[in-house]
Formats: structure tokens, sequence, C-alpha cells
């Protein structure tokens, strides 16, 4: 990309905040600078819009974001969700048998993110567990029901948990199975946590509602990440860049590839133009 971007949509984790989960003042500085020339900025995450308050606060603006994978598009400056695609009951009841058969024997259990209508919605309405997600003292404040209840509402989000694999090796074992007609599979994490969405949704989809928002085109678009969920968000945009600490897939994928999350990756790159 030679002239400056249109559009910038980061990650969060592992890209846009460093390791302790701050905005370094380099980034923030030269996101401002961007945004002040008239190039718009979104971020992209598998977070749920009601976790985004840690980020947004760090920031002077207020961006669109993208969260649970291109399942929801959240503007924080209104407190609204503009847009939502949500798995009907009957996919995730599928997608709940195929996981059932893959990780017979192996301890696991379920969540779902329902999309409510606001980031200060109850926690425990909408992030919701069943009492075999291997909870931990952080999950103390989510909601708690069977498995079936769980499943019995449309969300943006499905969740298979199991704490003794890894999330490569939970995708390997389910996502074979799952018709990419019926549901989206990837992961955001190591540790032993597969999402699910609606087919065609992730954050790629997400990024094209925020771009025609814009009027912007992929071509002018640059996009940031490092997890297997970044994948289709770096291959649609024009400009994909991974950052250093990505997984090899995304580095494969990408157009370039940037210093880590820790190293000033992503403002190392805006700088070019900003």
């Amino acid at each position: 990309m030679r002239s400056a971007p249109r559009l910038i949509i980061s990650d969060i984790d592992g890209t846009f905040i460093t390791s302790a989960g701050r905005v370094t003042g380099r980034l923030r500085a030269a996101v401002t600078r961007a945004v002040a020339s008239g190039t718009h900025f979104g971020l992209a995450t598998g977070r749920p819009h009601r976790w985004l308050l840690p980020v947004l606060e760090q920031l002077p603006l207020s961006p669109v974001c993208v969260c649970a994978n291109g399942a929801v598009v959240y503007d924080p400056a209104s407190d609204r969700v503009l847009h939502a695609f949500e798995l009907a009951p009957s996919a995730m009841a599928e997608v709940v048998a195929v996981a059932e058969r893959a990780l017979s024997g192996v301890p696991h259990g379920y969540g779902v993110e329902r999309v409510g209508s606001s980031a200060f919605d109850p926690e425990e309405e909408c992030f919701i567990i069943n009492p075999e997600y291997n909870r931990d003292a952080w999950d103390s404040r989510f909601g708690v029901t069977d498995t079936a209840d769980l499943i019995s509402q449309p969300a943006a989000k499905l969740l298979v948990r199991c704490s003794s694999m890894t999330s490569a090796q939970m995708y390997e074992r389910i996502a074979p199975s799952v018709d990419p007609e019926l549901a989206h599979v990837t992961y955001s994490m190591d540790e032993g946590l597969i999402e699910i969405s609606c087919p065609g949704v992730d954050k790629a989809a997400g990024a094209r509602f925020l771009a025609e928002h814009y009027g912007v085109s992929a071509e002018e678009t640059i996009a940031f990440g490092d997890m297997p969920n970044d994948l289709e968000l770096l291959r649609w945009a024009g400009t994909g860049v991974a950052m250093g600490n990505a997984k090899d897939v995304l580095r494969e994928a990408a157009d370039q590839t940037t210093l880590t999350n820790d190293e000033h990756g992503v403002a190392r790159v805006l700088e070019r133009w900003f």
C-alpha cells in the first residue's frame, strides 16, 4: 500500500495492546494522527462488546468495533449495536452434537455469548456457561445453566472449552466435521477454547460492514492481527499485516510482518504515513 490507508482495522489482544494490556503512548499518538488526517479507525476482536472498556478508556476516541469475531458491530459512542449475526439454536445443537463425538471421554464444557443491547447489560445475562465449562475465579460472574437451556436462544458465539487440550488440538478434532454452511469455527487463544459463529461470519464480514459504513474499499484498508481468527480479515484487507508474535498461518497469509505487540509493531507500520 503506497498511499495512506483510508481505514485501519486492528485486532486487540496480542496486536493493539501490549502483553500488559496497555495501549502504548506511541501507538495512541499514531492512531490519533491518522484519524485527524481523515483516516477511519476500528478494532476487530473476539471479545464481546462488554469487554472493550479497558481498551477504549486508553484512547482519546471511540472507534466503531467489530466484536465477537465479526458477529457484532458496536458503536461505543452511542452504546449501540449497529449489526449482529446470530447463531440459531438448531445450528448450535448440531455443533454441540459434533463436539460431543469429537471430545468423547475428554472433560469439556460450553458457553454462549448473547448479543444484548448495551455494553452495560448484566454479564450473567449475556455470557452464560454450563457447569462443565471448567469454571475458575474469573467465571464467577457469568450465568450458569444446563446445555439445553444454554443453546435455546440465538447467540453471537458458541464456545467450547477443554482445559486439557490446546485450541489447535480442539480445532483439529471438531472443525473438519462442522459443515461450513452450518457454522464458522475458529480460535483466538491457545488455551483450550474454540469459538463458533454463523456461517461466513468472521472478522472480515464485520470489517466489510465497517468499510461500507465509511464508504471505503478493501483495497484502501490495512488490517493487523496475530491469531487464526484474524486470518480472514488479513486476507480481505488490501494490506494484511501479521504481528511478529503471530501464528505461522497468519505470517504466511499476510502481505507483510511487523514487530511484536510489545515492540510497537502496529505503530511502526502506521508511522510510515502518519
